[in-house]
């Protein structure tokens, strides 16, 4: 009883045939011997069928049952015993292995008694117990094999699915972080030009091709977000803090050791955290001077975003917390410190920033 479909599934049935050995061959059989076959047969195909469709309820409703109808029978029909191949089958389909031959071990102790005790004369009382023997462990341990790989198979389709719903999850917070990251930064800007433009009507040209050249540039950022496309630059957000910091009147000034060569997926992540200070510099500092420094000390490369602002009391927003987790998958720390001011410190080992 390997796993089976529609017709193939009736086919098996054709296995209750053993039932005929002793009506068809003994010459002492009479009505009730056929009375017999029959009655097994209305009662089995029912709990055969039941197996296919409520594979739950085998061991009790199946499995069971189908055992007292063969002790029940086999005393007087010892083709009955093929039921006993049927059971070990089903005990193979719903037991684990060591389980499963236990039942095999009963159910052939079963056939072995009623060897004895049946009142089956010879030899038609062999020709029913002995095939049943052979292929209730033949059977039994043929479904047993196909249901542990069912049974592999569903834990690795079940470990897939996790997986690729932590892989899901995962990405869906990476492109969070980094729309955090990208639009943080440009509306910041933009926000800041329109009350620019508010405050001084005459420079309303002027910064409203600004605002709408920050908006495409955003734009053009999200879509390559979105794509998995985007890598930052750590030049280009170098030169866009400038801008941005300078256009709020912030004094910026801007140190990088040349020396060092950022490999890009380093560069990448510390070019969203260098727009992630910045922007926490433009919103929350207040700031008249900021300096930021990219270099090389102590084993580590440093990226150093140092205000004169109004300090770091506040907590930790979404920002610093997507800072911190991006840089600790490099190896690396975050580091927010100041009262009077905020320096953040972005420290990577060098052997995995160059």
């Amino acid at each position: 009883m390997k796993k089976v479909t529609g017709i193939s599934r009736w086919f098996h049935l054709l296995y209750l045939g053993n039932l005929l050995w002793s009506p068809v061959f003994d010459p002492g059989s009479d009505w009730v011997d056929w009375a017999l076959v029959a009655v097994v047969v209305v009662v089995f195909v029912p709990l055969y069928v039941l197996s296919w469709h409520r594979p739950e309820l085998v061991r009790w409703w199946c499995l069971v049952p189908t055992v007292v109808l063969g002790a029940l029978v086999t005393p007087f029909n010892t083709g009955a015993a093929v039921l006993f191949v049927y059971a070990g089958a089903l005990a193979g389909l719903v037991e684990s292995r060591r389980v499963a031959m236990r039942w095999f071990v009963g159910l052939s102790a079963l056939i072995c008694v009623f060897a004895v005790v049946s009142a089956v004369p010879m030899p038609y009382r062999l020709w029913g117990l002995l095939p049943s023997l052979i292929f209730l462990w033949l059977v039994g341990i043929l479904q047993v094999e196909w249901s542990e790989r069912e049974r592999d198979a569903a834990d690795v389709r079940i470990r897939t699915a996790r997986v690729e719903h932590l892989a899901t999850l995962a990405e869906r917070e990476r492109i969070a972080r980094d729309l955090h990251d990208l639009l943080g930064h440009t509306l910041t800007a933009i926000i800041v030009r329109a009350q620019l433009v508010a405050a001084d009507p005459a420079r309303a040209p002027a910064e409203a091709a600004e605002i709408e050249g920050a908006a495409r540039a955003a734009l053009g950022e999200i879509r390559a977000a979105v794509s998995g496309w985007r890598s930052a630059s750590l030049e280009t957000e170098l030169e866009a803090a400038r801008t941005a910091l300078t256009s709020l009147g912030v004094e910026v000034v801007v140190r990088r050791d040349d020396g060092v060569t950022i490999v890009g997926s380093t560069e990448h992540e510390l070019a969203l955290a260098l727009r992630e200070a910045v922007t926490n510099v433009a919103r929350h500092a207040s700031a008249s001077a900021c300096r930021i420094v990219v270099e090389a000390r102590d084993g580590e490369l440093r990226l150093v975003v140092a205000d004169d602002g109004v300090g770091s009391r506040g907590p930790e927003g979404n920002g610093l917390t997507g800072m911190r987790e991006r840089i600790a998958a490099l190896g690396g720390v975050v580091r927010r410190t100041g009262s009077a001011g905020t320096t953040v410190t972005i420290a990577v080992p060098l052997e995995v920033a160059t």
